[in-house]
């Protein structure tokens, strides 16, 4: 997921929905439309914003997610991807918390994941994991 409604792209820099449309609207960040008509923010986009910001977590039930062992969930944007032959370093963004997880290359790369992506790092005793969420119909 790397396109973002106008309400979840505010759920997840911790603003409202129309504070989402007038910073589309003085450029602070770009809004589209989308296939559909609706208003969208590119996840690249609210990378910037979130660099410049220390939003709350995104709310869980916009972002609702398959089931998992994992208790702690951290919804958010990954920032930066590190990769060597063998390794990947992923940085995500999720409110005021930044998670690092260590994983293989291969991962990153069935996972698809990207810059401005939305993921759900978990965490379970000293494994940090990365999750993709359920695509909404």
């Amino acid at each position: 997921m790397n396109e973002f409604t106008v309400r979840q792209a505010a759920a997840l820099l911790g603003i409202s929905d129309d504070t989402v449309r007038r910073w589309g609207e003085t450029g602070r960040i770009t809004v589209m439309r989308g296939e559909n008509g609706r208003q969208t923010v590119a996840g690249a986009d609210l990378v910037a914003v979130l660099a410049e910001t220390s939003p709350p977590v995104a709310l869980a039930d916009e972002f609702p997610l398959a089931g998992s062992s994992s208790r702690n969930r951290f919804v958010g944007l990954v920032t930066a991807i590190t990769t060597d032959t063998v390794m990947a370093q992923v940085d995500v963004q999720a409110g005021p918390f930044r998670a690092v997880s260590l994983l293989s290359r291969e991962a990153v790369d069935d996972l698809g994941l990207e810059v401005g992506m939305l993921v759900v790092a978990t965490a379970k005793a000293t494994n940090v994991g990365i999750e993709l969420p359920v695509a909404r119909p």
